[in-house]
């Protein structure tokens, strides 16, 4: 369900796919290609959330926003499943392992690794490139190559599910 909010419409590519039971409300932009896929919640409606191309956001999550502080994620994002962003900024290539979450005014690096169910404390910045995991989440290490092959691995397949279950709506 896509709704608006005191007159702002979400803007959302015409190549993005967005599965039929998630809510997106308010000012939300979302890029080319980008999957926002089943239950997920995205409410724009405190500040707004720029999404951008190829990023997927997976089953379950929810991103939301406080006051004047605007939710970002930029191109070519992995969100895992069940994951909450309030009010952050996740850097392009970045991926949010599934069930973390992260708080306001938090950073996540180009192409950090955040692990599968971390916590991201308020104003936290993650640095480029490194793994992070834990609740609060500490710098475990630097990104491997094979790291970022498995990452691009899962953009790239998401990218591609999406534009499939996007055909399958038409």
């Amino acid at each position: 369900m896509i709704y608006e909010y005191k007159g702002t419409v979400p803007n959302i590519n015409e190549t993005a796919y967005v599965s039929e039971d998630v809510v997106i409300t308010g000012d939300v932009k979302i890029g080319k290609y980008a999957s926002i896929w089943f239950k997920t919640v995205i409410r724009g409606d405190v500040s707004p959330v720029v999404i951008g191309n190829n990023v997927n956001i997976q089953d379950q999550s929810m991103l939301h926003e406080s006051p004047n502080i605007p939710l970002i994620i930029e191109d070519d994002v992995t969100v895992g499943h069940q994951v909450m962003i309030h009010s952050a900024t996740i850097r392009k290539g970045a991926l949010i392992g599934m069930g973390s979450i992260v708080l306001d005014g938090a950073e996540i690096g180009e192409g950090a690794f955040i692990g599968a169910g971390s916590l991201i404390p308020p104003n936290k910045v993650i640095p480029p490139n490194t793994l992070a995991f834990g609740r609060p989440a500490k710098i475990i290490r630097e990104l491997t190559d094979q790291d970022r092959k498995e990452m691009v691995r899962i953009r790239q397949s998401y990218v591609e599910k999406g534009q499939y279950y996007k055909s399958l709506q038409n």
